[in-house]
């Protein structure tokens, strides 16, 4: 695969639903040329490769050797476990991008070295490490990531990750200290989405829409509303005015919004996942 002016090897360590995502996009955008994937349970790596046309890897090690850039798409506790098991792969320089919530690079870092344990290896080179933070619409092309990355990522490295992870939509690179709240904010809010989108269709049953219709009347509209919100130029708050004529049907709405606190329960909720994302960390 060529990615800003570099022949690179990509693989993703997971597959699942994250995992996933992001590989699809990258091999729609990229092709499939040196690709490949691997899984806890290789069955599963091999059906989704099968289904996208990359390769399939028994272990992560043998991943890790073929490839020059590492995605880590496994839950945060079985991070080390896997660092530690593919480290043997770190005799030439790889890059190492970790879509593990809560884990700084710090202890990435940590997590890549070799144990007190272990036989010393004058191989051992520490791979350049990276996180970010996708969300479940790259699956069409339409996330927001957020990437930081150590000091030792080169510009060329930078370069290569923001291409690989534009395929899946919109990218920014931001300091560390701000991952906690992508977590909160863009990772975990599809899932907020996605419950308006069903309280908004469950509205529109009881008002008589069938219940497909009304999925689609209530997602296109939220749809509508983010690409206004990027877009248009004015706040969301200035936004919402514009929907509310005085003393129309949208105000009342929004009123009743209010009395029941939705802004403080979407602000809780996000408090919430941020508070999970610090203690993943710490743990």
């Amino acid at each position: 695969m060529r990615v800003c002016d570099k022949d690179i090897s990509i693989g993703c360590i997971g597959c699942g639903t994250m995992g996933g995502a992001v590989i699809k996009a990258i091999a729609r955008q990229f092709g499939t040329d040196g690709v490949c994937v691997s899984a806890a349970h290789f069955d599963r790596a091999r059906r989704f490769a099968d289904g996208i046309g990359v390769a399939a890897e028994e272990s992560n090690l043998a991943l890790a050797e073929r490839s020059d850039c590492i995605f880590l798409a496994v839950k945060p506790a079985y991070i080390k476990d896997v660092l530690q098991e593919i480290r043997p792969a770190f005799s030439r320089q790889k890059l190492v991008v970790s879509m593990a919530a809560g884990l700084t690079l710090s202890t990435l870092h940590e997590s890549c070295r070799p144990s007190e344990l272990s036989a010393p290896d004058a191989a051992f080179v520490m791979p350049h490490l990276m996180r970010i933070m996708p969300n479940l619409p790259a699956t069409f092309g339409e996330s927001m990531t957020a990437l930081c990355a150590a000091s030792s990522v080169t510009e060329d490295e930078l370069c290569m990750v923001k291409a690989l992870l534009a395929a899946a939509g919109k990218v920014e690179h931001v300091p560390e200290k701000l991952m906690d709240g992508v977590t909160a904010v863009s990772g975990s809010g599809p899932a907020y989405a996605f419950m308006f989108i069903e309280a908004l269709a469950d509205a529109a049953v009881k008002f008589g829409m069938p219940r497909k219709q009304a999925y689609v009347y209530a997602a296109q509209t939220l749809k509508g509303a983010a690409v206004m919100a990027l877009e248009d130029g004015r706040s969301p708050a200035e936004l919402k005015d514009a929907v509310c004529s005085p003393a129309g049907t949208t105000i009342d709405a929004v009123v009743s919004l209010e009395r029941h606190g939705f802004r403080s329960a979407v602000i809780e909720a996000a408090v919430a996942a941020f508070n999970k994302s610090v203690e993943l960390g710490r743990r």
